[in-house]
């Protein structure tokens, strides 16, 4: 797309051939995202444990989710342009190994105070991971084959979403929670040198060593009207469903009485609900087409939260973590692919503005989920996700059909 977002089969930065193979630094880049996703979603099966430490309830536990989406979405304005200017792969680098200290803070914290600001200062690092990986992807692949790519590279979110809630059960029903953040910290620390390492094999980005400008890239994206409507869009998605999505172990556990280690295998199943849309994109992209994808991404995020809802045991929230992970899926990837043609010409600013209202939106519905539970019970907040991810897919299909219509 051009800057007006037009489709273009050519990428705007396509890397040396003499270079490393690509697949290769996309799968470093993966394995950067699977810790990432891992990091946001780890604090999930661990709100109980959390509560009962530091002697808060489970909604204001949930901080500890809330604070790493917070900074994370906040710190898309500071990593977007540095890694337009210094290289989006180095910048992803060092913001891992950034990540590994965060991480071995939260392990040490000897209160919950502490505790949020090395959350914080691990979603501030993390900004830097997935958005500017998808940005290099966009840099480096033509259009044509870019949400297939974007769907092999969403291998390691989605095992890492599914990793960070299964460890965070693990570890809080074993050796404790602080573990889990050990762990977390070493995994951050190994990939952050593989990383550094690949990074030095790579050519300056076209980009690199120009001026850093914070304010003049995002005023240039968001002056884009489908830019503005994808955002927003961006912002209702992780509300709603993240708004829901985080408190399904704690309420597996307060209803069904499972341990944190079961609850977290069991929302965990979201992740092969996900890969199960990696495996079939290739042939559902051209048979369903983005407003297919986009359209059957909410309605199956609606039955599965329904069946959390009225699910009369445990089990059924197996079939519910699929269909979840699944209808997910559709729906992202399809934003994804659309944030990475927002504005080729200051790419990784364009995706870090995505990410930041993503994870901002995602802050946003944690937040207003944590007073819902306390004061309402989730049975509102399933409500909130059976209507509100049809009305959100629904929206952004009409405005793409519009835009599909008007472009032929």
């Amino acid at each position: 797309m051009t800057d007006a977002g037009t489709p273009s089969s050519q990428p705007s930065g396509a890397a040396s051939p003499s270079g490393p193979p690509i697949g290769r630094m996309i799968a470093l880049l993966a394995l950067a995202s699977f810790a990432s996703a891992s990091a946001f979603r780890i604090c999930d099966p661990m709100l109980p444990q959390l509560a009962e430490e530091f002697g808060t309830t489970t909604g204001q536990a949930a901080h500890a989710v809330t604070i790493f989406a917070i900074a994370y979405g906040l710190l898309q304005f500071f990593f977007g342009p540095v890694g337009d200017r210094y290289g989006k792969f180095r910048t992803v680098a060092v913001a891992t190994l950034l990540c590994a200290a965060g991480s071995a803070g939260v392990a040490m914290a000897p209160s919950m105070d502490v505790l949020l600001a090395c959350r914080f200062l691990s979603g501030a690092a993390g900004a830097g991971i997935v958005p500017l990986s998808m940005a290099w992807i966009g840099d480096n692949v033509p259009y044509e084959q870019r949400q297939v790519t974007l769907a092999r590279f969403l291998t390691g979110t989605i095992t890492g979403m599914a990793a960070g809630q299964v460890l965070g059960g693990a570890f809080a029903s074993t050796l404790g929670w602080r573990w889990g953040f050990v762990f977390l910290a070493a995994g951050y620390l190994c990939t952050g040198m593989l990383l550094l390492r690949g990074s030095r094999r790579l050519p300056v980005e076209a980009t690199a060593g120009a001026r850093t400008q914070f304010l003049a890239p995002m005023a240039s994206v968001l002056r884009i009207s489908w830019a503005r409507l994808i955002l927003s869009v961006a912002f209702l998605e992780g509300a709603v469903v993240f708004g829901v999505l985080s408190f399904v172990p704690a309420y597996l556990q307060h209803r069904f009485g499972v341990t944190p280690m079961a609850a977290g295998l069991l929302t965990g199943v979201y992740a092969l609900g996900g890969l199960t849309y990696v495996v079939v994109a290739r042939r559902l992209v051209p048979a369903l087409g983005e407003a297919g994808l986009a359209a059957s991404g909410g309605a199956l995020l609606a039955v599965a939260f329904l069946l959390y809802w009225l699910g009369g045991d445990w089990g059924w929230s197996i079939a519910a973590g699929m269909l979840c992970g699944f209808g997910y899926y559709l729906l992202h990837s399809t934003l994804q692919a659309h944030a990475t043609q927002m504005a080729p010409k200051v790419r990784g600013t364009a995706v870090a503005l995505f990410a930041c209202v993503l994870f901002l939106g995602q802050s946003a519905g944690v937040a207003a989920g944590g007073v819902v539970v306390d004061h309402l019970g989730m049975t509102w907040l399933f409500v909130a996700g059976v209507v509100g991810c049809p009305l959100v897919a629904g929206a952004f299909v009409t405005a793409l059909r519009r835009r599909l219509k008007g472009c032929s």
